[in-house]
């Protein structure tokens, strides 16, 4: 991997904040994790900071550590308001107080004339950076051709609008020598996490805020993810949505991974389209995903077979791939209801209202009604209401009857109420007449349904329940091993009671 490979750790901490105290601060932080880190001169927000943080530096050189200096102009999608020679000044600067590494981007060499570069006293390696923020930019192998005499290695960052053209940027960049692959945005998540693997010489995380669309924080990076041990031999796994960045499926999964010391890691798949993303999902070396919505029902057409009760729902969420690449499904979203229910209620003869019809609705009706309860279906897609409730022989109820009707149970297995839109309820308190309301929503853990239920005194049972169910029963399907249940529950608990306690602080 040539100067990256030598003594350096490819996860790269990136180091960014408005004044010096936090900049040293992060770079403390950063050492304790990596020591390669990148520091992101333009986001200090004058000069005065800049050479206070690099007078510091100076008299608190950190000691076998790897650093980069950035001072990314605005031209180059930076926050630096300066000149190219400001900026090159700065990184000077940068090379006195003790980096090895800067990152020029392709906009500033391109005001400088060739072969002067050296002239000035910049860091002793040249990184040349080419970003696109909008879109993943030309991949022509003569890329930087110009400067290769006069730089150590080239970074291509793009924006990834889709997860093949992610994939074409990291084979592409496995071609080069020295060569950082940036997969931009949510799309490109996966990738970006996977580039290390694929041959990328550096992964960037960085330690607070994101500096670039996409990127999982320098924690999740080392320890959720462990980018920096992902080879070959790692079996990867996934869930596919849309949004997909509340899911906590990658927290419950990976920890499960790191518990039992498997080498498999389990990442979150955006995906706008379920061609786009099963056409790819060759290049990812899938063993298996989850799905989540909306594509729970559309993910059928897609499989060369299924279980017999996943057909009869007409959702999936859990899908193997086998060894020869076709596309089998379950549904364990069955399993989850009934574990969290089975606990609150005799479900024989109840009556138990869902709101929704969607993939969660159906997999709970089906579930509630082989268990001997009575479905009611209230739904805002009337076609859609009427078919489930045919389909378990159970019945439509109008939203305006549910002031003077009453439940047993009733079940939210609609998308209301979910973080971050937490704010708002399904249903309004004069709606709620039963002995447990469930809410399939995990994040947050008390959903707003829930705590309008808790303030008439009704049980609530929350998405929790139901969240670790079928998600320790997808781990066990794909691993055919028992899961560390208690690890996983612990780590999703402690993630959203930490949430709910940030929110909540003034």
């Amino acid at each position: 991997m040539g100067l990256f490979g030598k003594g350096v750790a490819r996860i790269c901490a990136v180091v960014a904040a408005s004044s010096a105290r936090e900049m040293a601060a992060q770079l403390r932080h950063a050492l304790r994790e990596t020591p390669t880190v990148e520091l992101r001169l333009d986001w200090l927000a004058k000069d005065s900071e800049r050479r206070s943080f690099l007078s510091w530096l100076r008299r608190n050189r950190p000691r076998r550590a790897v650093l980069l200096a950035t001072c990314r102009r605005r031209q180059g999608g930076g926050l630096f308001a300066g000149s190219v020679q400001a900026e090159l000044h700065w990184l000077s600067q940068a090379a006195e107080a003790g980096c090895l590494w800067c990152d020029l981007e392709i906009e500033t060499l391109r005001k400088l004339p060739r072969n002067l570069i050296r002239h000035h006293s910049l860091p002793r390696h040249i990184l040349l950076s080419v970003h696109d923020f909008r879109r993943m930019p030309p991949l022509n192998p003569a890329i930087g051709a110009r400067w290769r005499d006069e730089v150590d290695a080239i970074k291509l960052a793009g924006e990834a609008p889709t997860i093949a053209d992610s994939v074409r940027l990291l084979r592409f960049a496995a071609g080069l020598r020295d060569c950082v692959a940036v997969p931009m945005g949510e799309v490109g998540l996966p990738a970006r996490l996977l580039a290390l693997r694929e041959g990328s010489a550096l992964a960037y995380a960085p330690v607070a805020s994101a500096t670039a669309p996409g990127q999982v924080s320098l924690q999740e990076m080392k320890h959720l993810y462990r980018a920096h041990a992902l080879n070959r031999h790692t079996q990867v796994f996934g869930v596919i949505g849309d949004p997909i960045a509340h899911s906590l499926s990658p927290l419950l999964h990976n920890t499960a991974f790191i518990a039992r010391k498997i080498n498999a890691v389990y990442l979150p798949f955006l995906v706008h389209n379920l061609r786009d993303f099963l056409k790819s999902a060759p290049d990812f070396g899938l063993r298996g995903f989850s799905v989540t919505l909306p594509h729970k029902q559309a993910i059928l057409r897609h499989l060369q077979d299924c279980d017999a009760l996943s057909a009869e729902i007409g959702a999936v969420n859990t899908v193997v791939v086998r060894r020869d690449g076709s596309l089998y499904g379950c549904n364990t979203d069955y399993v989850g209801v009934l574990r969290a229910l089975e606990k609150k209620l005799p479900l024989p003869k109840s009556r138990v209202l869902i709101l929704g019809a969607g993939g969660a609705a159906r997999a709970a009706a089906f579930a509630l009604s082989r268990a001997g309860a009575g479905v009611y279906i209230c739904a805002r897609r009337e076609n859609a209401a009427r078919e489930l409730a045919r389909a378990v022989g159970g019945e439509v109820v109008p939203r305006h009857t549910l002031r003077t009707q009453s439940f047993d149970a009733i079940l939210n297995a609609t998308p209301i109420g979910m973080y971050p839109h937490s704010a708002i309820s399904p249903l309004a308190p004069g709606e709620l007449h039963c002995r447990i309301v469930m809410d399939l929503i995990y994040r947050p853990e008390r959903t707003k349904l829930l705590k309008l239920a808790a303030r008439k005194r009704i049980a609530t049972v929350s998405g929790v329940e139901m969240f670790l169910a079928q998600g320790i029963a997808q781990w066990e399907l794909w691993m055919k091993r028992s899961a560390p249940e208690r690890s996983m529950r612990r780590a999703v608990l402690t993630a959203l009671r930490e949430e709910e306690r940030r929110r909540s602080s003034p």
